[in-house]
């Protein structure tokens, strides 16, 4: 299965060697480019992209608008977001996770690991690195706004132990190791979770769990 990749960006280098990069994959193409956030909105409908590479200072409409309005639209519910930031100096990416992105990523990644992000969110999983994700909450996560999603104490006991180990960015294995679970049974407690809180994916567990105290960036 061919990743179809839509790249979002103002700057035509960065783009056009991101674009370089995901064509020499096997498994992805590049089916379009923006210079704008009105773009990548317009190019994720018309081009039926898997996932948009999306840097957050763009001209016309940012890339935290432009997430929001693909998670939005019903028509683009299978397109996942994947947000570029330069991390130490944007501090609107709580907002790209809120606005329904999936996970982000530096600017100054490895190939390798752009590659491995774009497969990773593609198949419905998101990256969220636990650190970064932790300094990034602790600094801006006071803004009034938060996703529509209910609070950890409709859960029981055994799902607010999982969700504080989505909020550590565990995956689905490491979580059923560090409880003496079964994979499956992990997946299926992260799942259940996902419904009663009413979140899109596993970034907006990490905020609700943030949000709520149930975790703090100090206990990581």
């Amino acid at each position: 299965m061919t990743i179809r990749v839509l790249l979002a960006d103002d700057q035509t280098l960065v783009r056009e060697a991101f674009a370089m990069l995901v064509e020499s994959a096997r498994d992805m193409e590049v089916v379009g480019q923006a210079a704008t956030g009105r773009q990548a909105v317009r190019l994720a409908r018309s081009e039926r992209a898997d996932l948009v590479v999306m840097d957050i200072r763009m001209p016309d409409l940012d890339g935290i608008e432009a997430t929001r309005l693909i998670a939005a639209d019903e028509d683009l519910a299978g397109v996942r977001v994947l947000v570029l930031t330069t991390y130490d100096t944007d501090e609107n990416i709580v907002d790209a996770l809120r606005a329904g992105a999936s996970g982000f990523l530096v600017k100054d990644t490895r190939p390798a690991e752009l590659l491995d992000a774009i497969r990773t969110v593609a198949a419905g999983e998101s990256l969220l690195s636990p650190g970064p994700t932790a300094r990034l909450i602790e600094r801006f996560l006071r803004s009034p706004s938060a996703p529509e999603t209910g609070g950890p104490e409709c859960l029981s006991g055994r799902e607010r132990e999982v969700l504080s180990l989505v909020a550590r960015g565990l995956n689905n294995t490491e979580i059923a190791d560090a409880l003496g679970l079964s994979p499956l049974t992990a997946k299926t407690h992260v799942s259940r979770i996902m419904g009663k809180l009413a979140a899109r994916d596993r970034a907006q567990l990490v905020i609700v769990a943030y949000e709520s105290g149930l975790v703090t960036p100090g206990s990581i």
